[in-house]
């Protein structure tokens, strides 16, 4: 047995909360939104392409803020940075590690991201 790989990473957003994510994720992020399954589709959330990964954003009754996050892969986090501070969204550095510029943000539902470009 093997395990080759993630599939999905799941995050959470609040109960009529797609549309904002669809501004966050697609418009100001990049990723592709891809059609959920019509067996899943009336749950609610929104799934989107994040390289050759997905991103799933699941609904649930309250998002808690946690340091826990998934790490997002950038070819230039400058301009991603300038992005998302242009949007208001705030950004927040920490230490760097080896191979890797890195910087941290927050989406509108409180979930944390990291931001990592190769060195």
């Amino acid at each position: 047995m093997t395990i080759s790989g993630i599939a999905h990473v799941q995050l959470a957003i609040t109960a009529d909360g797609e549309d904002v994510a669809r501004r966050f994720y697609s418009e100001l992020l990049g990723l592709e939104e891809l059609p959920k399954p019509q067996t899943l589709a009336g749950r609610g959330g929104a799934w989107f392409r994040c390289g050759a990964q997905e991103l799933h954003l699941g609904v649930e009754d309250t998002v808690a803020p946690s340091r826990r996050h998934p790490a997002l892969l950038t070819d230039d986090l400058d301009s991603l940075r300038a992005r998302l501070e242009a949007a208001s969204v705030p950004t927040e550095d920490d230490r760097q590690i080896p191979g890797y510029r890195r910087f941290y943000a927050t989406d509108p539902f409180g979930n944390r991201l990291e931001f990592l470009e190769p060195a």
